[in-house]
């Protein structure tokens, strides 16, 4: 039985030896290149022309221009209506033409948060690691106020980036046309365990 199922045979069929034919190889492979025929040119539609009857008439209409111009009707009156619109003393801006800064750079502000953060101790037991976002407006003196929580990670993380944002030193201000002007301004604080 097993040999009946292993047994395995071959179709010799009609085996041709290119060899034994006696012709060039290079022959029996070159096909040329067949042409096909350019697609057909779209159908040009002519315009269908309608002719006017000769026999009517077209009356003719006089025109008049009443129009005098002196020099003074050229010149334009330009009238202001309003004056400009003064930005409100007390708006607070997301975006100005030059945003605020920390005095002495970022790396100055990083090295103050590494100096004055204390990693809160509950945290610190439950092993939490994490970045709190904060939200604070850079006043025209370049205080920083309005410090809230965006987004915390707890176990005293929030409380403890807002008491050092809100004693850190003043920044530069935010500037609109030349103009110290109040922005929010959003920051990371990280903290990671050693």
């Amino acid at each position: 039985m097993i040999f009946i199922f292993e047994w395995k045979s071959f179709d010799q069929g009609s085996v041709v030896q290119l060899a034994s034919l006696g012709t060039d190889l290079t022959e029996l492979i070159d096909v040329p290149i067949t042409e096909q025929p350019p697609p057909p040119k779209p159908a040009i539609q002519q315009p269908i022309v309608i002719e006017a009857p000769n026999d009517v008439e077209i009356e003719d209409v006089e025109i008049k221009f009443d129009i005098f111009m002196d020099e003074e009707d050229l010149i334009e009156e330009i009238i202001v209506s309003d004056e400009p619109a003064e930005e409100k003393a007390d708006e607070i801006h997301q975006f100005v033409q030059e945003m605020p800064s920390p005095v002495g750079g970022l790396s100055a502000f990083y090295k103050y948060l590494s100096k004055n953060l204390k990693y809160p101790a509950q945290a610190r037991r439950i092993g939490i690691e994490g970045r709190v976002f904060l939200s604070f407006v850079v006043e025209k003196d370049g205080s920083l106020t309005d410090v809230s929580v965006m987004k915390g990670i707890g176990a005293g993380c929030d409380e403890e980036s807002v008491r050092v944002l809100e004693n850190a030193p003043k920044w530069s201000p935010g500037k609109q046309r030349g103009n110290p002007v109040r922005v929010r301004y959003a920051f990371p604080v990280v903290f990671r365990l050693n």
